[in-house]
């Protein structure tokens, strides 16, 4: 969630704070039924606050008894099934009144009285079509997509040679057993999306973006067309088990390793950032995907600073991206997660990105990122080593912050976008900056100090 603020000791902050996924300003004279809107959309992604009685000009003033009435009575009145909201009444120099709507995150889609669906993206909120709102409901668990048969689906879609491995490794008598025991076909025997996913003689017949493109740039910008120097492009198709493998091969090799001390006591060859961590970021990015979702595929990769994974689909509803190791265990499509731990390929997503966490760590590397967009989630792994105690202690004030904002950055940031993303002055994040620059912590890029387009960026390994 965003950044806690304290409205009672700066109400002025109310007035000057961006409309943003989790903050948004209402007048007075906004409708019960408008309200809704805003609720709904905050309670079906991260929830929020939603601060009434603010105009573009600023304050409003007190509501009117019948005003003040009908707005608490907004949840009740108008969603379906009803928002756990908490109402908080702000008293401004006497004569300003502002309520403060505490909208909690929820494990349920919730809609308008009239039917409507909406989620809160960005500073709107979107109205969700049928599809987009089946994708949710997969999201919060309400309905599980990988249970799903597909109408043009046979048994003799799947390669059944897999399915007898699978049995053997399960202890199945047969391979028909092992798919029914998981539930991978239904009564009829016909496959299950996830049979289809995890066994299919061909699964992109099915799902045409059901595969990983392994993506290597030379430069570490997003650069527009042409101008993007893509060195390698590798896409691996096939079941999901086989995809996981091969992209695994590629990924391994491209890499830069180093050489490290294990947990028997001996020096041996490791990938710069850990193999562990990278495998689990991208096995957790297949197997918790939304499958649901026809438009893109499973991204990895590999810029001269970081790695990006993207995957599409949203955490589930009550997850903060920011608190990544808070994630309860979760599985999109359980029977997916399932038979690949039995193949001891994943893990439950969870304990897949605290395990990541402890990888980073146990190395001396900053920790790993998240970053929910509307349709995706991408996860950001730098091997940049983690301010000890005694570096912090020398450093100016928001001086860590600076750093973590160029670090989870997907480009060069100047001073005033850095001073920006802390929401500080530029002079403050300015010096923070230059005594950075002078401990080699971070890189400046510009013509001259007054240069308008000079940027600060933290230099990577992998290029």
């Amino acid at each position: 969630m965003s950044v806690q603020r304290n409205f009672h000791e700066e109400p002025q902050l109310l007035l000057s704070v961006p409309e943003d996924q989790w903050f948004d300003r209402k007048s007075f004279r906004i409708k019960p039924k408008d309200l809704a809107k805003t609720i709904v959309g905050m309670a079906n992604a991260e929830g929020g606050v939603v601060a009434v009685g603010i105009t573009d000009r600023g304050f409003d003033g007190r509501p009117t008894a019948e005003q003040g009435n009908a707005l608490r009575q907004t949840a009740l009145d108008h969603t379906d099934p009803t928002v756990r909201v908490r109402i908080e009444t702000l008293d401004i120099d006497g004569d300003i009144e502002v309520y403060l709507f505490h909208v909690l995150p929820s494990e349920r889609v919730h809609y308008l009285k009239s039917g409507e669906c909406y989620l809160r993206v960005g500073d709107e909120s979107r109205h969700l079509k049928a599809d987009d709102i089946l994708e949710l409901r997969y999201t919060k668990g309400e309905q599980q997509y990988d249970a799903t048969v597909l109408a043009q689906a046979c048994p003799e879609d799947l390669d059944m040679s897999l399915v007898e491995d699978y049995a053997d490794i399960i202890g199945s008598a047969s391979g028909v057993d092992s798919l029914r025991a998981r539930n991978l076909i239904d009564r009829q025997g016909r496959p299950r999306s996830a049979a289809l996913l995890l066994f299919g003689k061909n699964p992109q017949e099915f799902f045409p973006n059901a595969h990983i493109r392994v993506l290597r740039f030379a430069e570490n910008e997003r650069l527009p067309g042409q101008q993007q120097q893509l060195m390698e492009d590798c896409r691996f198709d096939g079941p999901v088990p086989e995809q996981i493998r091969a992209a695994q091969e590629v990924i391994g090799r491209m890499l830069p390793t180093v050489r490290r001390l294990s947990g028997a006591g001996l020096f041996e060859e490791e990938n710069l950032i850990p193999h562990d961590v990278w495998l689990e970021g991208l096995v957790n990015a297949v197997v918790h995907r939304s499958y649901s979702m026809s438009g893109d595929h499973i991204r990895f990769e590999v810029y001269p600073n970081r790695i990006e994974i993207s995957s599409p689909g949203r955490f589930p509803g009550l997850v903060d991206p920011a608190k990544p190791e808070s994630i309860a265990r979760f599985a999109r499509n359980p029977l997916i997660a399932r038979v690949t731990a039995e193949l001891r390929i994943g893990q439950e997503l969870g304990e897949g990105i605290r395990r990541m966490f402890a990888g980073m760590r146990r190395v001396g590397f900053a920790d790993p990122s998240y970053v929910q967009t509307s349709g995706s989630v991408v996860l950001t792994l730098k091997a940049i080593q983690r301010l000890n105690e005694h570096v912090l202690k020398d450093l100016p004030r928001h001086a860590e912050g600076a750093l973590a904002a160029l670090e989870t950055s997907a480009r060069p940031m100047s001073t005033g976008e850095v001073a920006e993303a802390l929401g500080v002055s530029i002079p403050s994040v300015r010096r923070a900056l230059q005594v950075m620059r002078d401990k080699g912590l971070v890189k400046w890029r510009g013509n001259g100090p007054r240069d308008p387009r000079a940027v600060w960026f933290v230099e990577g390994p992998f290029g």
